[in-house]
């Protein structure tokens, strides 16, 4: 077992880069005694390893951490983002294609909204883009229900408080009344849980559809439904200021991996540019 003052990585880091898991949940499937290190089940997380160390989760061994890659997925409304679900509902990993490898996702969109989910293998970045220093706006089209006036918005761009909850302000554009709808543009830094829904609501509204377009630099452009396509390196490197180790990623072309090997169609291959 390599210990705390060699060299390596701390294991829950270790681990994270190797895409397992954060390294908050690393730290807890230890505690379960889910983890083995050179054959013994690991008790604390203070110990450093490298890829000389033999380790297992439930029983299978982990490779070296791979290198870091991105990718950016259409969430489909009706998914939960989650591994698993207690009740039994589809989660996004039963329609994401086959030939990708073990992904986590940064944030969250809950089973009914859709839109942009960034995936990637690495832990580490996982943790970095989800803090809300980061300072990334996170853009949503929204439809809601009713006739809603610049003024009705007044509150959320001031920052609200709903069930004890404060949230930060939100920018919230008006973009077209259709008939008793009204489809807004929504910007948040924070993304709590079920926020903008529950925003809406607190003034009044309900949301009838909420579809996320951006997650700071990164589009859903011209993405459907189900469709995966990852971020080139070039774009990782601008967008992420990553080291020279990191930019050595995945070969020089990405791949884009289209909905679900059940799908049967031809895979888009594209690059974002």
């Amino acid at each position: 077992m390599s210990m705390e003052n060699q060299a390596g990585d701390r294991i829950a880091k270790f681990l994270a880069r190797a895409g397992i898991a954060s390294r908050r949940e690393v730290e807890r499937m230890i505690a379960a005694g889910r983890i083995t290190l050179n054959g013994k089940v690991l008790d604390t997380p203070a110990v450093k390893v490298s890829e000389a160390d033999t380790i297992t989760v439930d029983g299978k061994p982990v490779g070296a951490p791979e290198k870091l890659r991105v990718w950016r997925y259409y969430k489909p409304n009706g998914l939960v983002t989650s591994d698993s679900d207690e009740k039994g509902r589809d989660t996004i990993f039963d329609h994401l294609p086959e030939g990708l490898p073990r992904v986590m996702t940064v944030g969250r969109l809950d089973l009914n909204s859709e839109g942009l989910l960034l995936l990637t293998n690495d832990g580490e970045l996982k943790r970095k883009l989800e803090l809300p220093s980061t300072g990334w706006v996170r853009k949503y089209r929204v439809r809601v229900n009713g006739y809603p006036t610049e003024e009705l918005f007044a509150p959320l761009r001031h920052g609200i408080t709903v069930d004890g909850e404060n949230f930060r302000p939100m920018a919230v554009t008006i973009d077209r009344q259709q008939g008793a709808n009204a489809w807004l543009t929504v910007g948040i830094t924070e993304g709590k849980n079920r926020e903008i829904r529950r925003a809406m609501n607190e003034i009044g509204l309900s949301v009838s559809r909420l579809i996320r377009t951006s997650y700071g630099p990164f589009q859903l452009m011209t993405l459907d439904p189900g469709e995966v396509e990852e971020v080139r390196m070039k774009v990782l490197r601008d967008q992420l200021g990553l080291d020279d180790q990191a930019e050595q990623v995945q070969g020089q072309k990405s791949q884009s991996i289209q909905k679900s090997a059940k799908s049967k169609r031809p895979v888009k291959r594209r690059n974002l540019s």
